[in-house]
């Protein structure tokens, strides 16, 4: 892989991954509601997830998930049942901490915010999305050199790959921590139901989501 096709891969990569999706979302409203550094956990599942993403691709799963309807209904509505259930559950939220109070617990989605808790919820968000799966298995085959060694190609890769989505979610993160501070409580918890009322939507999608056939 040359320097330019990597650089290529890189442009492509960071306007797909900037576009609104469901764990810029997460990223988003975690800095909204615990502020940057209890976001970074989640910023770490998402990336954990880039590495699964792009190893499947190389192992071929992104193909089976191509070919076959049944496992590709299987993770589509795995996906699509997971980002309702958060979407909702920011729908019902009373808002994000004020500024004293950010790093708590409270507001969180569901039970109480652990990092644990917040990794697992982005890592399971981006894991049981097919249409990274399709995306990835289209994409990234047109910059792996057939002529030489594969692995160190998709490694590389998932490194680029993983570095650009951390730092598009650092910049939500920071985006949803200041409005935290300049909006108040009443707006933040409009910002979490907007987030929640999109991730309902992207459920939707996912869910209406089809293989395209050929």
């Amino acid at each position: 892989m040359t320097p330019a096709t990597l650089l290529v891969f890189s442009l492509v990569a960071l306007v797909a991954i900037a576009t609104p999706g469901p764990t810029v979302l997460l990223a988003l409203t975690n800095g909204a509601r615990y502020g940057v550094r209890q976001a970074v956990p989640g910023m770490l599942g998402a990336v954990v997830s880039d590495f699964v993403l792009v190893g499947a691709v190389a192992l071929g799963l992104g193909a089976l998930l191509a070919a076959s309807e049944f496992w590709f209904s299987v993770v589509k509505w795995l996906g699509a049942a997971y980002l309702a259930w958060l979407g909702w559950r920011l729908l019902g939220s009373q808002g994000a901490l004020d500024v004293a109070s950010a790093g708590g617990d409270t507001g969180a989605v569901g039970a109480a915010a652990t990092p644990r808790s917040i990794f697992l919820r982005s890592f399971l968000v981006a894991v049981t999305n097919p249409k990274g799966y399709l995306f990835c298995s289209a994409l990234l085959p047109q910059f792996i050199n057939a002529n030489a060694p594969q692995w160190p190609q998709y490694v590389t890769i998932a490194v680029v790959f993983a570095s650009l989505d951390f730092v598009v979610m650092l910049a939500y993160a920071l985006v949803g921590a200041r409005a935290a501070k300049l909006l108040h409580r009443r707006a933040v918890r409009w910002l979490d139901r907007c987030c929640g009322g999109a991730l309902l939507a992207l459920a939707g999608s996912l869910a209406l989501y089809r293989r395209n056939v050929s």
